[in-house]
């Protein structure tokens, strides 16, 4: 096992350039963590000698994978750093992380008694006992739930129409469109639909994981991308590809489900793609074949978040972006917005994920867009809590700027 771990994280080939401790934002905003060579491959040297070397501060890592993208070496130290938490840690998660982490049973009790929650969870008061008793910041501004589900209005209004499209792909949604908000998935069938294409569902969705891996909830992440990939096949050999709006859960699906959580998607992976990278290829490839409404302007930021940094695929974002007519886009500087998932909402983290957002908040407010776009919702609760200015999903920024009647008629 030891031996596959080295070859799948390639740490032996480190050469201790140290670029990765230049791009790290944790390491540039809080002394108690070492850094990501020190803890990545450094410090795998000696946990494979013997795992009393493990060193609680790994927590500290974002798992933003800023250095994965900056080591010159393809070493993946973002993947050692959290592969050495899962293998050698052994603190319980608090009811704090469980809770925070759960999002398929917080999800739809919230849902349920949205106007309640989403009240409760606005008060100062309620956030102060949150802060003192579980540990979450009361600075954070809470996202709110929906009382409606993206799922259930998808069966109620939608479902039914999707068969009439010759050509289907499957949606994962994830828990964000979901739970807090379903107009993104409404977006997105509406886009798809406009180019002739046709939406399903995948059977038993689950959360993709990523805050289970994050707040150390292995066993349960585990069982859920069994449950997924799974499903994912069943798409696969009916012909269907899967598409996702969310940029996080794409890389988990993709890269932390083999990597970190050692279940194979191998059958799936090369069938799995963001909505932006899909649209793209399909409309430069003349497959389809946008209708832009005549006289829509914009003046929008661009904000690549670190994970579709990692993926590669944030040109395929601003390239289809610039090709809406009126689209005045401008592509922020690239850092880190700090929230890092789960990361920002924990009391203990939360100074040093508003240090490290600042560069990109003055960033944002230095060029006054009247939105800024990005694929990842947590980079939203963040941007928007310290800026003010609205975040948009690529795939509603589309579904605003086309003509969806006539681009429905140009694809049929």
């Amino acid at each position: 096992m030891q031996e596959n771990n080295i070859s799948a994280k390639n740490f032996e080939q480190c050469q201790k350039c140290s670029l990765c401790e230049t791009v790290c934002p944790v390491m540039a905003n809080n002394p108690k963590y070492a850094g990501p060579k020190r803890s990545g491959p450094d410090g795998e040297r000696y946990r494979l000698k013997n795992g009393i070397f493990f060193e609680d501060s790994l927590k500290y890592c974002l798992n933003c994978k800023r250095c994965e993208v900056a080591c010159p070496s393809g070493v993946r130290i973002a993947d050692l750093i959290q592969q050495a938490r899962i293998d050698y840690g052994r603190k319980a998660p608090k009811l704090r992380d469980m809770m925070l982490a759960s999002t398929d049973q917080v999800g739809p009790l919230a849902s349920a008694f949205a106007p309640v929650a989403n009240f409760a969870l606005g008060l100062s008061p309620v956030k102060g006992i949150m802060d003192f008793t579980i540990g979450v910041d009361k600075h954070r501004t809470l996202p709110k739930y929906s009382a409606e589900t993206f799922v259930h209005w998808f069966r109620k209004n939608s479902e039914a129409a999707q068969k009439s499209y010759k050509k289907q792909i499957s949606y994962f949604h994830g828990c964000y469109a979901n739970y807090n908000y379903p107009q993104l998935g409404k977006d997105f069938v509406a886009v798809m639909n406009a180019f002739g294409i046709g939406v399903q569902l995948i059977e038993g969705e689950r959360c993709c994981g990523v805050a289970k891996i994050a707040n150390g909830m292995i066993n349960a992440a585990v069982r859920d991308a069994i449950i997924n990939i799974k499903a994912f096949q069943k798409s696969v050999r009916e012909g269907r590809d899967i598409v996702s709006v969310s940029t996080t859960c794409t890389l988990t699906l993709l890269e932390e489900y083999p990597e970190l959580l050692k279940v194979d998607n191998s059958e799936v992976k090369d069938h799995i793609s963001l909505v932006e990278q899909f649209l793209y290829k399909g409309i430069v490839s003349g497959e389809l074949k946008p209708v832009w409404k005549e006289g829509w302007k914009a003046r929008a930021a661009y904000h690549c978040p670190c994970h579709q940094e990692r993926l590669g695929w944030g040109i395929f974002t601003t390239e289809l972006l610039r090709m809406i007519p009126g689209m005045d886009l401008h592509k922020l500087e690239s850092n880190c917005c700090g929230i890092a998932g789960t990361y920002g909402f924990k009391k203990e983290n939360f100074k040093v994920s508003q240090a490290i957002g600042k560069p990109l908040f003055d960033n944002i407010a230095s060029l006054a867009p009247d939105f800024v776009a990005c694929e990842c919702e947590t980079c939203k609760w963040q941007i928007e809590m310290n800026t003010g200015v609205p975040v948009k999903n690529p795939v509603s920024i589309l579904a605003e700027a086309l003509d969806l009647e006539k681009t429905a008629s140009a694809n049929r």
